[in-house]
């Protein structure tokens, strides 16, 4: 497997994190004049929330990107929409590239995100909830075999909610190599 996890340390990761979400291609993260220390606040708030976890995808052992997860029925989704049971929400966020960019990369990274949270059986649907104006991200959601929803208002953004199921994301996989507009690396989620 090229990409392997850890669980994100909120102190210890938070200047890492903040060259990446300070960064005009985070924008959609709202994080674009935080410090260093307001996310070890934040990353530290989500580690110990009980209901929301961040890890950090390595590629080689490196940092290459931000996953989190969360339970929808305790984010700002709920009541929004109908939770089932085994519902999952997901955040992403690539670091940028340190050297010309890889075609592709994006939608491995994504896929090695949704392979790791559907090899959990109890997970039957991914939620994203990615800002509307996010037309890179809602590309790859799309290719990765999520389906629309519609609009929501969150406190923070207008959102575009999209479910992808088990059996969406298989089909989706399947059909990748068919595929052939790459979301460049750097997209958010």
């Amino acid at each position: 497997m090229r990409f392997t996890f850890r669980c994100l340390d909120a102190q210890a990761d938070a200047p890492l994190l903040h060259s990446w979400v300070t960064r005009p291609y985070a924008s959609f993260w709202g994080m674009l004049s935080a410090s260093v220390a307001d996310v070890a606040e934040e990353y530290a708030k989500i580690q110990s929330s009980g209901h929301h976890h961040a890890l950090l995808g390595l590629d080689g052992g490196v940092p290459a990107f931000l996953m989190e997860e969360y339970l929808p029925e305790s984010s700002p989704l709920a009541g929004r929409y109908a939770v089932q049971p085994g519902d999952v929400g997901m955040h992403l966020l690539v670091a940028p590239p340190s050297g010309n960019p890889e075609s592709g990369y994006t939608t491995a990274v994504m896929d090695a995100v949704l392979g790791r949270l559907f090899d959990r059986p109890e997970v039957e649907r991914v939620v994203v909830e990615p800002d509307a104006r996010n037309t890179r991200i809602h590309a790859l959601n799309e290719r990765l075999g999520f389906q629309a929803a519609g609009l929501v208002t969150l406190p923070d953004k207008e959102a575009l909610l999209s479910f992808c199921t088990r059996t969406d994301y298989l089909a989706a996989r399947a059909a990748l190599d068919t595929l052939s507009t790459p979301v460049p690396q750097g997209a958010s989620l």
